[in-house]
């Protein structure tokens, strides 16, 4: 009797949780919508045509395709957005250099948003295998993860717009990424020597 009772009461929570999730999905799909047909009729109204406001317009509809499903999923729907992340990402950029006009937000766009899409799955992967269980270790790893793609993304940078490899700032980010690190691992640690009561 009591397995059966708290079979009912999760099986609530369960349906609470979805009706939370569809009436933050519509409020989010809604809001959205208003901010971008308010920039559509502002710019028509104004300059008589389409201009400046195919810029947000397209950023908003990038950021709907992104959010939209691990609002109307919750954390089921992280995959989902993360497969719309890889997906819309270049398109996305493609149409923004063109409404831009400026040839270096497709090249080196496209080029970091390789390097995070990688990123992002490892992080994803990393916490589907370690995360379940253990999710301080899971974000000791990806602290540890961004370092090396920080360099990554510096060599790159280095090589299409002749920026210096590290600077005091990157040299921060580390220090503060392997502090961040150190203390998930410890914590980590602390937490399964724990006792349990």
């Amino acid at each position: 009797k009591k397995a059966d009772e708290n079979l009912i009461a999760l099986q609530r929570k369960d349906e609470s949780g979805r009706i939370r999730n569809k009436m933050l999905s519509v409020l989010f799909s809604g809001v959205f919508l208003i901010g971008m047909m308010v920039c559509l009729i502002c710019d028509a109204a104004i300059s008589g045509r389409l201009t400046w406001s195919l810029i947000p317009a397209s950023s908003i509809i990038f950021a709907w395709v992104l959010l939209f499903p691990t609002l109307a999923a919750g954390k089921r729907g992280l995959v989902l957005s993360l497969v719309s992340w890889s997906i819309f990402i270049v398109p996305y950029l493609f149409v923004l250099s063109r409404l831009t006009n400026t040839r270096g937000v497709f090249s080196i766009g496209t080029a970091m948003a390789a390097i995070s899409t990688v990123f992002l799955w490892l992080v994803a992967a990393v916490f589907n295998r370690v995360g379940k269980t253990r999710t301080w270790m899971a974000w000791g790893i990806t602290f540890l993860l961004a370092v090396p793609f920080l360099f990554i993304i510096n060599i790159v940078l280095s090589k299409m717009i002749a920026e210096p490899i590290l600077d005091l700032w990157d040299l921060l980010t580390i220090f503060v990424l392997l502090i961040l690190a150190f203390a998930a691992f410890v914590y980590d640690i602390m937490k399964r020597k724990k006792p349990m009561k």
